[in-house]
């Protein structure tokens, strides 16, 4: 596997995961925090897609609280 498609592939299971947890909060804060912990893990040697997958969700718990909560209502987005 090659690390671009470990990147890929970990993404987007980390992304789909906690998007159906309903744990993603603002899009583009929780994409930086997830790559960033995808990127340092691969340039360690990871590339076990689950494990990187794992580790990024578990850096994105730890990092959430600083992001700020978008939710949405049928005729307006309200962020928190």
């Amino acid at each position: 596997m090659t690390p671009v498609s470990a990147l890929e592939d970990s993404f987007d299971i980390a992304w789909t995961f906690l998007e159906r947890s309903g744990e993603l909060r603002g899009a583009a804060e929780s994409a930086d925090i997830i790559l960033d912990s995808i990127e340092q893990q691969l340039r360690t040697g990871e590339r076990r897609r689950l494990m990187l997958a794992n580790r990024a969700i578990a850096a994105y718990r730890a990092q959430a609280a600083s992001i700020p909560a978008v939710t949405s209502d049928r005729n307006a987005i309200w962020i928190n």
